[in-house]
C-alpha cells in the first residue's frame, strides 16, 4: 500500500467510517459505528470474511465480564490491573497505563454491546487464566465464547465466510469442550462432554442446520447484524493505499471489480487487516535473530503487512515488531489438525533441544513455548525442537499427527514420525545427542513418577492441570516416558500472527514517533502492538485486544463526529 494525496479526486463511494480488514476488529468496529449513526464499509481483500478471528477458537479473554458476573463469580477491575502489572510488567507504550484501562473497562462494556445486538456468548467455564497463579489471575478463567449459531441466517452470505477452526472435523464442538473432549474416554466429565457433542450434532443434522462454533461462529453472528444495519462488507477488494489530505486521513484506494476505486472516509479509517506472518522481507527485517519462517506459519494467508507499511510510511511509530502469537507445530503441520496446543499438556511426553534436554514448562502457554525455543536457540538448537514421548502417550493421546492409538504407516516411513525401541537410539536417528536424552528422560522420570518437576515445575499451576487429563493421577498434566517403543516428532515455532505493529493510543487511534497522532486513522489487532505486550494472559487475548480497540476507535470516531459515543445496550435483532 502506498499513500495518495486526495487533491481535486472524484470518490467512488463514501461513507463516514472505512474499515480495512473483516476480522473480529474490523466487524466490531463496523457494528459499533452501525449503533452510533454512521455509514460505514468493510474492505476485505480475499474472497472469504472473517479474517484470523473466523480461523480461530472465537474465544475472547474479557476480565469482569457480564457473564462471570451472572453466574456469581467475583472478578474486578482492580485484579485485572494487578495481573497484567504482575505477569506483562512494563513493555513500553502498547501496554501503557492507559491502554490498560481502556482495555479493561471497555471489555465488558463491549461485550454487554454485541449481546444487545443479538450476538450471543457462554463463559468457557474451568479455561483457565493461562498465569492463573500470578497476582489477579482467576482459575475459572475469564474467557467467553460464542454460543453454536446456525449458519442459514446468513442466506447467500454463508458461502462467504471463513471456515471456522472446526471444518471438516465433522462435529459441533465448542473450543472450551476441545480439551476434554480428547479425553471422552479418561472421565465421567469428559465422556458427558463427547456425547453432548455427539448429540449435538446429530440434532442439527437432523433439523437440517448449519451449525457453526469457535471463530465462525463469532464472525457469522456480527455478519448477520452487520448485514441487517445495512454494513456492506466488500470481498476480494484489497486496499492499495491510505489517502491523506491536510495531514489528516480521508480515505483509501483499493481495486475492486478488477478497477481502481477511491472511498472517501469521512469520519476516518479503521485498519484491521492483520500482521505480516506471511511478509519474508519483513519477517526479516524485524526479527533478524529469530529463526522463524514465513512457510512455518498457519496464520490467516492474508496477512502480508500491506496496511501496516502503509501507515508506516506516513511515519506511524511501531513497537514489537520481533513478537507473534508463537504456536508449537510439527513440521509441516496445519492449524486446528496437527497443531500441538493440547499435546504439550499431557502426561508422557516432553520437549528437548539438540542436546537432549529439556528447557520449558511444557504445559506452560503456547507464547511462553515459542519464546522459550528462540531463547534456548541461542545457546543449544531449539529451533526446531522435538517432542519425546513413549508408547502409552501414543495409545492414549494425539500427539498432532495422528489419532490416539493410530499410527499410519506414512508417518514412519516418511520419517516424519521417528520410532526405536530405546532413548538412545531414537536420540541418534533424530540427531539428538543420546546420552544427553537418555539422562534427561531418566531425571525427568524419576519425579514423574510422583507427579512432580522440580526442575520447571509443570503441573503446579491451575492452568497446567486443567489443561491436562483427568483420568491421570497423580498430577494431570504430568507422567513419566518408560513404555517402549518411544516416538518424536519435529517441532517448529509458527505463528498464528504476528502480535507487533502500530502504536495506538486508547482510543486506537494511530500515533507517530513524536506521540502525535495521524489524524484519521485508528488501527486494532494483529497490524497493532498488542495491549498484552510478550505475554498471552488466557484464551482469546488476542482477539479481545482486536475487538475492545475496535470499539474504542469508532466510538472515538463518532464523538469526534459529535454523535452519540453511548453504546446501544438494550436491543436486540433476534
Amino acid at each position: 500500500m502506498s499513500t495518495d494525496p486526495a487533491v481535486d479526486r472524484t470518490w467512488d463511494h463514501e461513507v463516514d467510517l472505512v474499515i480495512v480488514g473483516s476480522g473480529g476488529g474490523g466487524m466490531v468496529a463496523a457494528l459499533t459505528a452501525a449503533d452510533a449513526g454512521m455509514s460505514a464499509v468493510v474492505l476485505e481483500k480475499r474472497d472469504l470474511i472473517g479474517g484470523s478471528t473466523a480461523m480461530s477458537g472465537g474465544v475472547v479473554w474479557i476480565p469482569a465480564n457480564p457473564l462471570l458476573a451472572a453466574d456469581g463469580i467475583a472478578d474486578s477491575y482492580e485484579d485485572a490491573m494487578a495481573h497484567f502489572d504482575a505477569v506483562v510488567g512494563d513493555v513500553g507504550p502498547c501496554s501503557s497505563p492507559e491502554r490498560r484501562e481502556s482495555f479493561l473497562t471497555s471489555g465488558p462494556e463491549m461485550v454487554r454491546f454485541l449481546q444487545a445486538q443479538g450476538v450471543q456468548f457462554e463463559r468457557c467455564d474451568g479455561y483457565s487464566d493461562y498465569y492463573s497463579d500470578e497476582p489477579g489471575g482467576l482459575a475459572v478463567g475469564r474467557s467467553i465464547e460464542p454460543e453454536p449459531w446456525d449458519g442459514r441466517t446468513l442466506g447467500d452470505l454463508l458461502p462467504k465466510l471463513q471456515p471456522g477452526l472446526a471444518a471438516g472435523v465433522g462435529l459441533a464442538v465448542k473450543t472450551n469442550e476441545v480439551r476434554t473432549l480428547s479425553h471422552w474416554n479418561r472421565s465421567p466429565k469428559a465422556f458427558a462432554t463427547a456425547t453432548r457433542v455427539v448429540l449435538r450434532t446429530w440434532a442439527a443434522k437432523a433439523r437440517g442446520a448449519k451449525l457453526l462454533t469457535n471463530g465462525a461462529a463469532l464472525i457469522g453472528q456480527m455478519l448477520a447484524v452487520a448485514r441487517d444495519r445495512g454494513v456492506e462488507v466488500w470481498t476480494d477488494t484489497p486496499a492499495t493505499g491510505l489517502i491523506v489530505t491536510g495531514g489528516r486521513v480521508v480515505g483509501v484506494t483499493a481495486t475492486r471489480n478488477g478497477r481502481p476505486i477511491s472511498v472517501r472516509a469521512q469520519r476516518g479509517v479503521v485498519l484491521s487487516a492483520g500482521g505480516f506472518s506471511h511478509n519474508a522481507e519483513m519477517r526479516a527485517r524485524y526479527a533478524p535473530d529469530r529463526r522463524s519462517q514465513p512457510r512455518w506459519s498457519i496464520a490467516n494467508p492474508g496477512d502480508t503487512g500491506d496496511a501496516l507499511q502503509s501507515a508506516i510510511d506516513l511515519g506511524a511509530q511501531t513497537d514489537l515488531m520481533d513478537e507473534a502469537w508463537w504456536l508449537p507445530t510439527p513440521r509441516g503441520g496445519k492449524f486446528g489438525q496437527t497443531t500441538l496446543v493440547d499435546a504439550r499438556f499431557r502426561p508422557g511426553a516432553i520437549f528437548v533441544d539438540a542436546e537432549g534436554h529439556r528447557f520449558v514448562n511444557e504445559a506452560n502457554s503456547y507464547m511462553e513455548i515459542g519464546r522459550a525455543m528462540f531463547e534456548r536457540d541461542l545457546t543449544a538448537r531449539a529451533v526446531p525442537c522435538w517432542l519425546v514421548f513413549d508408547d502409552g502417550y501414543r495409545r492414549r493421546y494425539s500427539h498432532g499427527l495422528s489419532r490416539p492409538g493410530k499410527l499410519p504407516k506414512g508417518l514412519i516411513e516418511s520419517g516424519t514420525l521417528k520410532r526405536a525401541d530405546t532413548i538412545e537410539v531414537l536420540a541418534a536417528d533424530c540427531g539428538i545427542d543420546p546420552a544427553g536424552l537418555a539422562a534427561e528422560v531418566a531425571r525427568f522420570n524419576l519425579g514423574a513418577v510422583g507427579g512432580t518437576d522440580a526442575e520447571f515445575g509443570r503441573g503446579s499451576s491451575a492452568y497446567n492441570r486443567a489443561m491436562g487429563d483427568p483420568g491421570h493421577r497423580p498430577n494431570p498434566s504430568i507422567g513419566p516416558l518408560d513404555r517402549a517403543p518411544f516416538y518424536a516428532v519435529e517441532v517448529v515455532p509458527s505463528d498464528i500472527g504476528t502480535c507487533g505493529g502500530l502504536v495506538t493510543d486508547a482510543d486506537a487511534r494511530v500515533l507517530r514517533d513524536d506521540g502525535e497522532t495521524i489524524a484519521g486513522l485508528y488501527a486494532t489487532g494483529n497490524i497493532t502492538a498488542t495491549v498484552v505486550g510478550r505475554r498471552y494472559l488466557g484464551a482469546g487475548a488476542s482477539i479481545a485486544n482486536t475487538m475492545v480497540f475496535g470499539y474504542r476507535a469508532a466510538r472515538a470516531a463518532a464523538r469526534e463526529a459529535g454523535l452519540t459515543s453511548e453504546p446501544t445496550t438494550d436491543r436486540s435483532t433476534r
